[in-house]
């Protein structure tokens, strides 16, 4: 009788923790490719940027559909990621320590100074809000969890664009089809940016609704790249965009103190090349 071969049993619990399921992981594949392009593809493009057929692909798109992982468009019949993704999505970016610190924060900001609140974090299609807190007061602007803010026309746009590579900003900048206030030059793209980083605070007016103004101010790590915005938002009549008035005081110094529990010191300015 031979002795049990006690490094394979050993072994045994190992190879059961590392061993997967082949056809979830080649499934995967069409939600990285969704993720990597940012945009909803057809069905051939899709399939190709997963390494699959056309005809392997379009089982997996629908049973992710069914979960709500992937949702096809009524129209053009592309495929783009669902509310469930969308949903887990939000949630990992409100699992992130930063955001997590600053809701308390905003909800302070929005008690005391009447208007609406927001964090905003950088997602795979820019600037991305992930909290909101409202105010008591009767009128006050609503924003929503999960919008995108365009770079060019926002003032959490503005924000990351000062606080970004150029080289990532420029070609977003060109994408986006900007009123006559935000469209510019580069060259003042960039005196206005670096205005943005001097000050570290943004201000838009009435530039992409009528009636509707925002200030933003950054919440910075030890190298003084941006982690997120902290975002006040209200009808242009109520809000003071001053930027040395006391809205855009309180604002950033409430981000500044919060900057500073990641280490970051005044001074420490990341310049976007």
């Amino acid at each position: 009788m031979h002795a049990p071969d006690t490094a394979a049993l050993a072994a045994e619990p190992a190879e059961r923790a590392s061993r997967g399921i082949q056809s979830v992981e080649v499934g995967g594949r069409l939600l990285l490719a969704l993720a990597h392009h940012g945009r909803p593809l057809p069905l051939k493009d899709l399939a190709r940027a997963a390494g699959m057929a056309p005809g392997k692909a379009h089982p997996y798109l629908v049973s992710f559909g069914k979960l709500g992982l992937i949702e096809r468009e009524p129209g053009s019949g592309h495929y783009g990621l669902g509310p469930l993704a969308l949903q887990l999505g939000l949630i990992s970016l409100q699992q992130f320590e930063p955001v997590r610190l600053a809701s308390p924060l905003i909800d302070d900001l929005a008690a005391a100074l009447g208007h609406t609140t927001a964090i905003a974090v950088w997602g795979n299609r820019g600037p991305t809000i992930v909290r909101v807190a409202l105010p008591g007061a009767a009128v006050h602007v609503a924003m929503r969890h999960g919008t995108v803010f365009g770079l060019g026309a926002t003032a959490s746009g503005w924000l990351f664009a000062a606080y970004r590579p150029w080289a990532e900003v420029a070609p977003l900048l060109a994408q986006e089809r900007l009123p006559p206030g935000a469209a510019a030059d580069e060259a003042t793209w960039r005196r206005r940016l670096a205005e943005v980083r001097e000050r570290r605070l943004a201000v838009a007016v009435d530039l992409t609704l009528s009636g509707v103004s925002a200030l933003a101010a950054p919440v910075l790590d030890d190298r003084g790249a941006i982690l997120l915005s902290i975002t006040m938002i209200g009808p242009t009549p109520a809000l003071d965009t001053r930027p040395d008035g006391p809205l855009a005081a309180r604002l950033r110094a409430a981000a500044d103190g919060l900057s500073r529990r990641f280490g970051w010191r005044p001074g420490d300015g990341r310049t976007a090349a």
